[in-house]
């Protein structure tokens, strides 16, 4: 299964060349402009090590600026990624409607809430 929604996951994102966690990290500094690189590892559920890999890429593409303040590192998107805002949420879009397309309005509903439950569950 997992898999399966990688797949779909990759195809709606390849229109902006980005794979998905690089999208979703991109958004989220859209969202939180500034935040700092424990932060998003915490929020993406992420290691550290993953996120400084997916900042660089998207650094090498000019989608990110970093910036030190003494020992701390705020993430920023760029302009260019700030041009990209609307595409990168119809990524979102197209791929919800292509899951929703496969299982159904319904079971995807019951999909999302059964995983929210437990993701919150395996925080605790």
């Amino acid at each position: 299964m997992a898999r399966k929604v990688e797949k779909l996951a990759i195809e709606s994102w390849k229109r902006v060349d980005l794979s998905p966690s690089h999208g979703y990290l991109l958004m989220l500094l859209l969202e939180e402009p500034g935040m700092q690189p424990g932060n998003i590892a915490a929020q993406m559920q992420l290691t550290p090590s993953t996120i400084t890999r997916l900042i660089e890429k998207l650094e090498d593409k000019k989608l990110v600026v970093r910036t030190t303040e003494g020992k701390i590192t705020n993430v920023y998107a760029s302009p260019k990624a700030k041009e990209m805002k609307t595409e990168l949420y119809a990524c979102v879009n197209d791929f919800s409607a292509s899951y929703s397309k496969v299982l159904g309005k319904e079971e995807t509903i019951k999909l999302v809430q059964s995983m929210n439950k437990i993701s919150d569950k395996l925080m605790d």
